[in-house]
């Protein structure tokens, strides 16, 4: 299960990479977009896969870790829909409440990732 945690940890670092430079730097829409763009293909191909694998320890816990990943797929997709409106945003306090909304669903999807990998910590104690 240490590679599955590994592939967690990656994401929740490029999460908080993004979070972090979406809050902190001036960054351009179409370089969000394309980071949020990235960052679906590495959950497509990187974490979905994980739920079919079925290394979890039990039915409980496969159907719990895909709960979260269900949750996690909207997420990215409602990020996607942020950074247009980020894109379309004309005014700078408009532009500003869009990189709020956006870091806001950063740090859920970087809870859910916490949630999954939760149980694997106590467990190792």
């Amino acid at each position: 299960m240490s590679l599955n945690r590994e592939k967690y940890q990656a994401l929740v670092t490029l999460l908080e990479q993004l979070r972090s430079d979406a809050t902190t730097t001036q960054i351009v829409a179409p370089e969000l977009r394309q980071r949020v763009t990235s960052l679906q293909q590495f959950f497509r191909q990187q974490i979905v896969p994980l739920a079919d694998v079925g290394e979890t320890s039990s039915q409980a816990e496969d159907w719990r870790v895909q709960s979260y990943q269900t949750e996690m797929s909207k997420q990215l997709r409602l990020l996607e829909i942020d950074v247009m409106f980020l894109q379309g945003a004309r005014q700078a306090s408009t532009a500003q409440t869009r990189l709020k909304t956006i870091s806001d669903r950063l740090t859920t999807l970087i809870q859910y990732c916490d949630a999954i990998l939760q149980p694997e910590a106590e467990g190792e104690k």
